[in-house]
């Protein structure tokens, strides 16, 4: 889809993306369909088609780690550039961070080993700035 058309969302993609919009944090499939039940939600699948035409459209991004979603916040990104994630390992903030560097750096390497990417996202685990002093108490899988 070019970068300038905005994609035509069905009821439960908008339903999908407000209630990401709200959250305080990434949220897996199962806890939107928990929290959207009230609204039609019955199936996981319902959440899941959502998800995915939401991270095709470049509106979510999926974390690997966590197994959750989020909104992007990038600005008009191109789909195979670089997307990185600051993920507070105390309380579960996660924030979209500038990549252009390491996005430029990535690139160059993989053109020069004729390898194309389709997609890179890199999840950075720490303590935010008002966790900086505490413990970590969430688990990551990496």
């Amino acid at each position: 889809m070019p970068e300038t058309m905005q994609p035509v969302l069905t009821i439960n993609q908008k339903r999908v993306l407000c209630a990401l919009e709200k959250a305080a944090r990434p949220m897996g499939a199962y806890a939107l369909l928990e929290q959207l039940s009230s609204e039609g939600f019955r199936a996981p699948v319902q959440v899941y088609r959502a998800l995915n035409r939401l991270t095709e459209y470049g509106l979510v991004h999926r974390l690997e780690t966590l197994n959750a979603y989020i909104c992007c916040t990038g600005q008009q990104r191109r789909a195979n550039e670089v997307t990185a994630y600051a993920i507070c390992q105390c309380c579960g903030h996660t924030e979209e961070v500038d990549a252009t560097e390491l996005n430029d750096s990535i690139r160059g390497r993989m053109k020069s080993r004729a390898f194309s990417i389709s997609r890179t996202t890199i999840e950075i685990f720490g303590r935010c700035a008002g966790c900086v002093d505490t413990e970590p108490t969430i688990p990551h899988a990496g």
